[in-house]
């Protein structure tokens, strides 16, 4: 039987134990936010990212940087397209009936399986010859057998977003049959790349082959913003098992009581990094902007790829230069420090770019702040090739994000607020047109 959609005072679901009607969720419902059920499911990301982390901070200490930075990005955006289309669709139609819940639980379960097959994945590619994808394609079959589901129920029950549904069971299918070939036929190590490449290609088209002419879905735009904090944070995590990873064979003494500099250093760099990219993340209220420009949801979503390989990279970094000072590593000093830098720069680029995409508007203010950003990287780098050492540049770059942060406390978010109303008062005239013209 089918009952109602209810909704308590604070805008969770109340539970049911009757299947409800997946019929799409109202994109303007009043006081949206994430579910008990979104946040488990983000839990198994964790150990995704962290594993995928790990292992690139050890290939990349051993002197692999190519190899290392090859799979991880192959990693970080398997697990991030995983991560996308469970949590827009959720956003969209999510019912958290019991059918709702036991097919995220599949999925949870696919996130496992396919973790498990992350460091042969790694190894694979650290030692050539070809591409072990085989338990991490499991796991996707596993997930997309619980997402087929989903878009099955939600065509079947859902009138107006029929022609989307099928469209989305129909190339998901295509994709994963794609991913079960190159997975098990043992291809080249070229050509699984090139085959990589092109699925991952499909895989990042798939809103576009499904939703543009079906007219897309009713997803939440502060919704969807919360959810992707929320997933940041986790990201960010990594800043803080980096960290630890770091310090921990830095203390001295039977009982580790005794701290050298260098851990001292590092527990600091490693906090005041995280802590300044968390801020500089939530430093633009991104869910305003989605409601003025959900015709760029398709740019916010996958535009996120690179920002959360920027973050688990930088976690990672934090763990190499760690296994820097604990003289586990080979790398130079310079190298060590790049093997920070870059992530660090990444991550803030891709704000500042998704910032810029977003608003349409690149001002001088925030090509003021980036510059400096870019510049007080740049000096770390410059620093250690001229000997200085690593716990001090780990300094000079936690000092990177802070620049936004104190560019923001001054004057920044009253620029920022101008920018919003702008964006504000250019849709309302927007809105006038249409119905004038209507």
């Amino acid at each position: 039987m089918n009952d109602p959609q209810h909704t308590s005072k604070d805008g969770q679901r109340a539970p049911s134990r009757r299947l409800k009607t997946m019929v799409g969720r109202d994109p303007e419902e009043h006081g949206r936010v994430s579910s008990p059920l979104e946040l488990l499911f983000d839990l198994t990301f964790v150990v995704a990212v962290g594993t995928a982390s790990t292992h690139f901070a050890e290939m990349v200490a051993e002197g692999h940087a190519a190899q290392a930075v090859t799979a991880f990005v192959l990693a970080m955006v398997a697990i991030s397209v995983a991560w996308i289309s469970f949590s827009w669709f959720a956003s969209a139609f999510s019912t958290d009936d019991w059918l709702y819940r036991a097919l995220t639980m599949v999925q949870m379960i696919g996130v496992v399986v396919f973790t498990l097959g992350l460091p042969a994945m790694f190894h694979s590619v650290e030692e050539g010859g070809h591409l072990e994808l085989r338990v991490m394609v499991i796991g996707y079959v596993v997930m997309r057998i619980a997402m087929v589901s989903q878009w099955w129920r939600a065509a079947r029950q859902s009138p107006s977003f029929r022609d989307v549904g099928r469209a989305n069971i129909r190339w998901t299918v295509v994709a994963q049959l794609g991913w079960i070939v190159v997975g098990f036929a043992h291809p080249p190590l070229a050509v699984a790349f090139v085959a990589f490449v092109v699925l991952g290609a499909l895989e990042l088209l798939l809103p576009v082959l499904t939703q543009g002419r079906a007219g897309g879905t009713p997803w939440h735009p502060h919704h969807v913003a919360e959810r992707y904090g929320l997933f940041a944070i986790i990201v960010l995590g990594e800043g803080v098992v980096g960290t630890v990873a770091s310090s921990g064979g830095l203390l001295g003494g039977a009982d580790g009581t005794h701290w050298s500099g260098d851990a001292i250093a590092v527990v600091i760099a490693g906090v005041g990094l995280t802590f300044g990219m968390w801020w500089v993340y939530f430093a633009t209220p991104f869910g305003d902007v989605l409601v003025h420009r959900r015709n760029r949801g398709y740019l916010f979503g996958y535009g996120h790829i690179p920002l959360f390989i920027g973050i688990a990279g930088a976690g990672a970094g934090l763990h190499v230069a760690g296994l820097q000072l604990e003289h586990h590593s080979e790398l130079s000093g310079v190298a060590v420090v790049l093997s920070l830098a870059i992530p660090v720069g990444l991550y803030l680029l891709m704000v500042y770019l998704l910032h810029a995409l977003l608003l349409s508007a690149a001002d001088r203010f925030h090509l003021l702040l980036i510059s400096l950003t870019l510049v007080v990287l740049l000096a770390a780098v410059l620093l250690s090739s001229a000997g200085v050492p690593i716990a001090v540049c780990l300094l000079i770059i936690m000092l990177a994000p802070f620049v936004t942060v104190i560019g923001y406390e001054t004057i920044g978010h009253r620029h920022q607020q101008q920018m919003l109303e702008r964006l504000e008062e250019a849709d309302t005239q927007d809105q006038e047109a249409d119905t004038q013209n209507h």
